[in-house]
């Protein structure tokens, strides 16, 4: 997956298109990621131990990978990510600025 947790997108596609968000979790085998704040949905939720009230609860909801584009941090655009060997180690590398995005 070119997307780590902490990595600041953009959104593509979708409801949320053109807003952006950091990378809260990651779920690759369903080639999912979840962004901070975006692709809110309401969970009604049943009172339990942790939430003796329960309601109805905003959360983030998972989102396509492909729904997303990473945010090249030289240049604060969205780029498409290609990989390079430095070293020995592969990392991840923006196609716009050619710059290494792993620090």
């Amino acid at each position: 997956m070119f997307v780590k947790v902490g990595d600041k997108v953009r959104v593509i596609s979708g409801k949320d298109k053109g807003k952006e968000g950091t990378i809260k979790q990651t779920l690759a085998k369903k080639n999912r990621v979840v962004v901070e704040g975006l692709n809110m949905i309401k969970k009604h939720q049943k009172p339990n131990n942790a939430n003796p009230q329960g309601g109805i609860l905003d959360v983030e909801a998972p989102m396509d990978v492909s729904n997303v584009m990473l945010i090249d941090p030289s240049t604060n655009e969205p780029t498409r990510v290609g990989f390079k060997t430095v070293d020995g180690k592969k990392v991840r590398v923006s196609k716009k600025s050619g710059e290494s995005i792993d620090k």
